[in-house]
This record gives structure tokens, C-alpha cells and sequence, in this order.
């Protein structure tokens, strides 16, 4: 399982495995084609007619990242085996071999034309239409952005994505790779990693759009200037989750030092505040169980309760007053949660490492199997 890294000396490994990587396989596979707004794209073959012959038995047990799109459909990404559609209780599974960029799916998202999009391993960006894959982040494709102010000029429906030393913005015609760090004139290109490497994404309420990074913390975009969140031990380790609860407030996810809140005027550990770090992991990687050290994700039920996902503690539950901690003792086979995902019927979703997919019933989680 690909997890982020928060030495330097791992990131050097990490960009040595990156660049022995057949980045040509991610392509290879596709066929040039020519979108209806006349920017080249990589076509799979799939289309409707052949839709069927993608069923799928049952769902990965590693799964990165949960989706509901408006048609009700569920879409599954996993670490390393694609994503996967349930909707009207038929399993259908997509890979490289349809187009996608890369077999390891970690965001997914739907535009205002309810074309289904990708954010893949290699720092990859795959558009589903319904019949096709269009494969964006390739030599024919994106446009390499220098960072300058038009460039960076924001609208509502834009969609963002991960990136090695930033993000890819696509703007309803174009996707342009934009790099974080404004000071660097010799940029990383996309997908080789960095410090500014984006690992989650946030659009809040006021139209501000929020980065966490590798190892530079939380970049904040207010559509004019930048603003760096690195104090209280939130720089040097990966930010992994982001999440706007119900109050306003924005909360940061650190692989290490743990969970973060943003009030809009202070930043606090809430970890450290709680008692609940682990000292250990930096030092040695040793995993915390009872801690809330590692948190890989963040989201709210209707109810306003905060749920916290973590690598190597289960879930956490915050009521605003109590912690609750879930773990195997309350039915997950699994304590390293990867995402946490509230549906248009608002009940979440977790999302495991190793045994697929939990629903929590107000006592405990249960599988979710499909049948």
C-alpha cells in the first residue's frame, strides 16, 4: 500500500521509485482522440454496449476513496485494483485496461455535465463520460502553468487535483498544473514528488480553496494571495485530510502529529490538547493504537458529531465535548481507515485497508457486502 512519506530521506526513495515507474503504461493502452471542445484526449474502448462484460463479484478489500454521483450511483476507488460502480445492486470494475490512468484511485469527483473524474496513482487525472475514459495528465494533453496570477484565477466549478509538487486545476475545458511553490523558477514537473506535493483538497463555504501538503503543511488560496499553515508541529509530516464542519471551522488531517482545528483566527493541536499523541512513530514508525497521531480522514454526521479515520487507531467520534474511540472491539476488522464519505442520504462511509467497506449503525460497524 502506497502511504505518503514524512522523511526526507523517504521522499528521495519515493521519487527514485517514481521515476523507475513505466509511466508509459498509464497511456499506453489509449488511442488519440478529439473532445468536443478540441483539446486532445487518450480514449479507451469502453462503451455502453460492452458495460456488462465489467461485472464484478465483489469490491476490493483495499479502498482509497468513496463517491455517490447524482444518478445514486456508488463509486469505489481502491490502492491498486481500480475503481468500482455499484448502483441497483450490480458491482461493474474499471481499470488501466478501460482507460483509466492508473489502478490506484485516491479522489473521485463529478462536474456539472455528471462526467465522473479521477484522481489516480502517479499522479494521474482520468474523465469517465459514460462510454469513455479520457486520460488529461499526459505530454498532449496538459499545460504546464507557471503560477502567475491568471493562472491561478479560480471559479466555482473548477475541479482540483493532486499533483507531485502541486495541483492540477481543470477549468471546464483545459487541465493546467499548477506548482505551489512560487519562489522555485526550476519546477518539479507534475508527477515527480516534492515537499509541495498535495494530498487532499478543500473547497470551504467562502470559496477558499485549501492544499495539504507532503511536508509543507496547509496552503490556504483565497483566490488572490496564499497563506501557509506550518506551526504547532503541522509542517514536516504529510497532510493527508481536510474537512469544513458544520461551525466553520477547518480541520487538518497529519500523518503524526496528528488532528488540527482552524477556527479562521488560531490554530491548535487538538491531539496534544486531548493527551493523545504519539511520540513514538516519529521517532521509530511505531504504530499507536489509543492515539490520534495518524489521521488519514475527516468528516461530520447530521447529528454534528466530528468522525476521525486514522492509519493505526480505528475511528475516533468528537461530540464537541467527549472522544469516543471505535476500533476492532466494535465490529471493524480493520483499524486503518482511509476515508470517511457522507452520502446524499447522509450515512457515512468508511472506507479500510485491508477488509473493504463499514457502515456504522450507532453501536457498531457492520460490512458492507453486496449482494
Amino acid at each position: 500500500m502506497i502511504y505518503p512519506m514524512n522523511t526526507l530521506k523517504q521522499v528521495i526513495n519515493f521519487y527514485l521509485l517514481l521515476i523507475s515507474l513505466p509511466f508509459a503504461s498509464c497511456y499506453g493502452q489509449n488511442r488519440p482522440e478529439t473532445t468536443n471542445n478540441g483539446v486532445k484526449a487518450s480514449k479507451g474502448t469502453l462503451n455502453m454496449d460492452i458495460f456488462n462484460a465489467n461485472t464484478a463479484p465483489q469490491i476490493d478489500n483495499n479502498i482509497r476513496s468513496i463517491f455517490q454521483d447524482k444518478k445514486g450511483a456508488y463509486w469505489f476507488g481502491s490502492n491498486g485494483t481500480g475503481v468500482y460502480r455499484y448502483h441497483e445492486k450490480k458491482l461493474t470494475h474499471f481499470t488501466k485496461k478501460d482507460g483509466l490512468a492508473d489502478n490506484q484511485v485516491q479522489s473521485i469527483q463529478e462536474d456539472s455535465l455528471g462526467n465522473i473524474w479521477f484522481g489516480t496513482g502517479v499522479f494521474g487525472v482520468s474523465k469517465f463520460d459514460g462510454r469513455n475514459f479520457t486520460t488529461y495528465t499526459n505530454k498532449e494533453n496538459l499545460q504546464l502553468a507557471i503560477g502567475n496570477a491568471s493562472d491561478w484565477k479560480t471559479k466555482p466549478n473548477d475541479l482540483w487535483f493532486y499533483a507531485g509538487s502541486g495541483v492540477y486545476r481543470y477549468n471546464s475545458k483545459t487541465l493546467v498544473y499548477l506548482p505551489l511553490n512560487q519562489t522555485d523558477t526550476k519546477q518539479n514537473p507534475p508527477n515527480v514528488l516534492s515537499r509541495f506535493a498535495v494530498y487532499c483538497i478543500l473547497k470551504d463555504k467562502k470559496g477558499n480553496v485549501w492544499f495539504g501538503t507532503q511536508a509543507q503543511g496547509v496552503c490556504r488560496y483565497d483566490g488572490k494571495s496564499f497563506t501557509w499553515f506550518t506551526e504547532k508541529g503541522l509542517g514536516g509530516s504529510a497532510v493527508l485530510g481536510l474537512f469544513e464542519d458544520s461551525k466553520g471551522n477547518i480541520w487538518f488531517g497529519n500523518n503524526g502529529a496528528g488532528l488540527f482545528r482552524y477556527d479562521g483566527k488560531s490554530l491548535i493541536n487538538f491531539t496534544e490538547e486531548k493527551g493523545l499523541v504519539n511520540n513514538e512513530f516519529k521517532v521509530s514508525g511505531k504504530n499507536g493504537p489509543g492515539t490520534l497521531a495518524r489521521v488519514y480522514t475527516i468528516n461530520e454526521d447530521n447529528y454534528g458529531n466530528l468522525w476521525i479515520g486514522t492509519v493505526d487507531a480505528g475511528v475516533w467520534k468528537y461530540d464537541g465535548n467527549n472522544l469516543t474511540n471505535y476500533t476492532t472491539k466494535n465490529g471493524l476488522t480493520s483499524e486503518a481507515i482511509n476515508c470517511i464519505y457522507k452520502d446524499r442520504n447522509d450515512e457515512l462511509w468508511f472506507g479500510s485497508d485491508r477488509d473493504g467497506i463499514f457502515k456504522f449503525d450507532g453501536k457498531n460497524f457492520t460490512k458492507f457486502e453486496v449482494r
